[in-house]
């Protein structure tokens, strides 16, 4: 796991001092970054923070605004045509709840994001959850347990708001 951060705190600078607009550049240090080619339909602006980065694996047409934290030792799976605003954060990773455990290790549990999800400015995501495709997490929410797909969730903790589907 530390030889993972160092990784990630050597390539990070590198992206984050990027412009907005050097898309093909921005491009090519997240993919060496997460350890994957990217499509042409991939958009991230920077600043971005990951604890390593190889444990993230990123579908095609995603969009991922500035300042957003995936913490991914657990592992994040981002599917097609997600769009994450800013100032989002995945967190995958914590710590025993038990006082005596606290610093005795690290826990980890996935997060999936399905196919066409959005998730709104502010929101964090805890390790073990599934959002569901098309369904959007409102901005400031706090996601702790699964979404289902085609939902509105929001809140803290979010909370099922209504259906959603295409008029």
């Amino acid at each position: 796991m530390v030889a993972s951060v160092k990784r990630a705190m050597a390539i990070t600078p590198t992206l984050n001092r990027l412009a907005y607009d050097d898309l093909d550049q921005i491009r090519a240090v997240f993919s060496h970054l997460i350890g994957q080619e990217l499509d042409d339909g991939f958009s991230l602006i920077p600043p971005f923070y990951t604890t390593g980065g190889e444990n993230i694996r990123v579908g095609r047409n995603v969009f991922i605004n500035q300042n957003c934290t995936l913490y991914d030792l657990g592992g994040i799976d981002i599917g097609d045509d997600v769009m994450i605003g800013p100032n989002v954060s995945l967190i995958t990773s914590g710590h025993p709840i038990e006082p005596s455990q606290r610093r005795a290790g690290v826990t980890a549990a996935p997060i999936v994001i399905d196919r066409n999800v959005w998730i709104g400015a502010g929101a964090t995501v805890i390790g073990g959850v599934t959002v569901g495709e098309n369904s959007v997490v409102a901005a400031g929410s706090v996601v702790t347990k699964d979404v289902p797909p085609n939902t509105l969730v929001g809140g803290n903790p979010a909370k099922i708001i209504r259906s959603i589907a295409d008029e």
